[in-house]
């Protein structure tokens, strides 16, 4: 089963740099989920102020550049792993140094959340759902 697992640090734009001891401790965990061997993608992304965003309506396209004032969580990165269910998915979530412990790894005051999210896989879908996808 993979999970997508979203890293919402719940900070301001400006202070969207993470400490060198934060970031030790998140490359440590990295390495954890890559020596179990359930770490299929990593990144963290950039603040929403470098971002855009897409939509339609009516037939019309419009862009909007960041920040976007509006967002109340916004994801810092992400990781997608490969685990045997939601529990074990859960079980990493609580491991990361963002969300450990008292003294948060670095992360001190900003009460950061991992949030995780089942990917679908196409036998997840009605056989008619998996068909349509398969059609050329």
């Amino acid at each position: 089963m993979r999970f997508m697992m979203f890293m919402i640090p719940n900070i301001s734009e400006e202070d969207w740099m993470p400490s060198s001891e934060a970031v030790a401790e998140m490359t440590k965990y990295n390495e954890e989920l890559t020596k179990a061997g359930v770490l299929l993608a990593l990144d963290g992304l950039h603040p929403t102020s470098k971002g855009a965003r897409v939509s339609g309506s009516g037939g019309r396209i419009t862009v909007t550049d960041g920040p976007f004032s509006e967002a109340k969580e916004i994801v810092g990165g992400y990781w997608m792993i490969d685990v045997s269910s939601k529990e074990e998915a859960i079980e990493w979530a609580k491991r990361c140094p963002a969300v450990e412990g008292p003294a948060n790894h670095g992360y001190d005051g900003i009460a950061p959340v991992v949030e995780i999210r089942q990917v679908f896989e196409m036998a997840d879908f009605a056989a008619e759902i998996q068909s349509a996808a398969n059609k050329p």
